[in-house]
């Protein structure tokens, strides 16, 4: 099993999203992550999908995908050639003792505290997923309460393989 991520252009209609991940459910592919949201060009959407399987199912997924009418452009984001960030917020229960271990930990890894409680604090992180993965290792000594990630967002590295959809 091996991991991809792909990326997509596609109108910004109603129902987009929905399609997408329905054919990935019908034919039983595994969405490890998306994300998706509006592009410079707000008739157009720009969604990230990491899915995983073996080369046969890899290849099926995209062609499956170049078929749908809303799809525009796709392409293999490959980790070195693209930018890969994700977001996490982690709440975690922390005495006042143990406070200011907590804020040493979340300066190395450039992290932020975004919410402070009498007995907890909220942890905000931008980065890649081994980065958010080390931090998230590293604080449960401490109670992790919940955690909410936003999935993998990319862009290709320079500018050759920049995708310019017409507008309507």
């Amino acid at each position: 099993m091996q991991k991809k991520v792909f990326q997509l252009l596609t109108n910004n209609t109603s129902g987009v999203l929905s399609r997408i991940t329905g054919l990935f459910s019908r034919r039983g592919y595994n969405i490890e992550s998306i994300t998706a949201g509006v592009t410079a060009d707000p008739k157009y959407s720009r969604i990230t999908i990491v899915t995983s399987g073996d080369d046969e199912i890899l290849e099926q997924i995209e062609k499956q995908l170049e078929k749908l009418v809303d799809v525009k452009d796709i392409k293999e984001l490959k980790p070195d050639e693209s930018v890969y960030r994700e977001l996490v917020l982690i709440k975690i229960r922390v005495t006042a003792e143990q406070r200011q271990n907590v804020l040493s930990l979340v300066n190395i890894f450039r992290a932020n505290v975004v919410d402070v409680s009498e007995d907890g604090m909220i942890v905000e992180l931008t980065g890649n997923q081994s980065k958010i993965e080390a931090l998230v290792n590293l604080l449960e000594s401490y109670e992790i309460l919940e955690i909410a990630r936003t999935g993998i967002a990319g862009l290709s590295r320079g500018t050759k393989d920049v995708v310019t959809l017409p507008s309507k």
